[in-house]
């Protein structure tokens, strides 16, 4: 009801991973360049942000930076065990009724990962949540998963997202084999002032509005409410929204954003 309000196409703070909504601060430029190459050599990559700074949204955009070239098959929720974990990825490699015997399902992966080298494409199996990973014995199979390779060159790329807490996890000595294969690792800090600004702008514009719809004491109450995470500053900026839409305001300064504060703190 906003939208056409202040000009706007689309809805510019929406929670959906949608990459052509994704602001590329300084952070998501390097992380993005970290996991391109992390595929290109088909290795074991570590993501970790906290919640709401873009993970998934990184790697929706990865998916359409590097092509076709590159199967993705994700993995939202990893409270499995080794073997359905097993299942999981032998389904997204297009294996028909995965076997539910473990030397028949590596059996199985290992064809289809041959199968797709022959077609020139290289999968890649995304880990969300993987702070969720429930014990040792599923890291070990996700470390196992490195072992298909051929002379030069690993079969599979895998990339693990996960909260910060992912991290403490894997500092724990019996890790220590998983950690030596992870090759590359990155932590998505939240945004600065500066960019929160122009993560606002930019969002406005992709959905059609024009920049400075938010007034410089909106953005600064807005980066100390969302601490410059993504997914909180979309929060505060779509009630803001609809709070200026309410006072026929048009520009959101920081008298609409304290509202917006006392809605979302009571």
């Amino acid at each position: 009801m906003y939208k056409a309000f202040y000009g706007l196409i689309e809805k510019p703070f929406s929670k959906t991973p949608d990459p052509r909504f994704l602001y590329m601060s300084s952070g998501h430029r390097e992380a993005l360049a970290r996991l391109e190459y992390a595929v290109e050599e088909s290795e074991l990559a570590l993501l970790t942000g906290d919640i709401g700074c873009g993970k998934t949204t990184l790697s929706r955009a990865l998916m359409d930076r590097v092509g076709d070239r590159y199967h993705f098959l994700f993995v939202f929720n990893p409270r499995l065990t080794s073997d359905e974990l097993l299942r999981v990825i032998a389904a997204g490699l297009q294996v028909d009724h995965p076997s539910l015997q473990k030397d028949q399902l590596l059996s199985e992966i290992t064809t289809a990962l041959y199968r797709l080298h022959n077609e020139g494409r290289i999968p890649v199996v995304v880990i969300d949540e993987a702070q969720m990973i429930p014990d040792r014995e599923l890291f070990d199979e996700i470390r196992l998963l490195t072992n298909f390779q051929l002379d030069d060159k690993n079969l599979v790329s895998v990339i693990l997202m996960g909260q910060p807490e992912l991290r403490g996890m894997l500092a724990s000595p019996v890790y220590e084999p998983f950690r030596q294969r992870i090759s590359l690792n990155y932590h998505l800090a939240p945004l600065g002032l500066e960019e929160t600004l122009e993560y606002l702008d930019f969002r406005v514009m992709a959905a059609g509005g024009e920049p400075g719809l938010f007034s410089p004491d909106a953005v600064q109450r807005i980066f100390e409410l969302s601490g410059g995470v993504p997914r909180r500053i979309n929060a505060v900026a779509t009630n803001a929204l609809l709070i200026g839409f309410g006072r026929d305001a048009s520009w959101i300064d920081g008298s609409v954003v304290e509202e917006t504060a006392a809605e979302l703190l009571a």
